[in-house]
């Protein structure tokens, strides 16, 4: 998954030449779809977890996002790092939670983008 030369350009034409709104609170949003323990796979509170257990969650995030208007989401690997997982225990997990967290949104992006043309990044 790599971006490709366009679409990076698209979106620094885009940024040279208007506002591009970017989403919000990722955890907020999260956690208001009520992620069980199981959800979670007993890592209360490992948001990056649900990229592999709740695929769904994460996506209906971002599409609650861009259908409400915005250009641009950010994944949902904030805690995918070596220090932040470590405290989970699943350091050895960061690759694996943040490729799925990039390929959920890049997804999502390219949904949006199909419907009416419009880029998502």
């Amino acid at each position: 998954m790599t971006t490709t030369p366009t679409r990076a350009a698209e979106l620094r034409r885009a940024l040279a030449s208007r506002v591009v709104v970017a989403d919000g609170a990722m955890g907020t949003m999260l956690q208001a779809h009520d992620p069980t323990l199981e959800d979670f796979q007993n890592l209360e509170g490992c948001n990056e977890i649900l990229n592999v257990s709740r695929p769904d969650i994460v996506r209906s995030v971002h599409s609650e996002y861009f259908g409400a208007g915005v250009d641009c989401v950010e994944t949902n690997t904030f805690g995918a790092n070596h220090t932040a997982a470590s405290e989970y225990e699943i350091a050895g997990r960061v690759y694996e939670l943040s490729e799925a967290g990039a390929r959920i949104a890049r997804e999502t992006a390219d949904e949006f983008t199909g419907r009416d043309g419009r880029p998502r990044w």
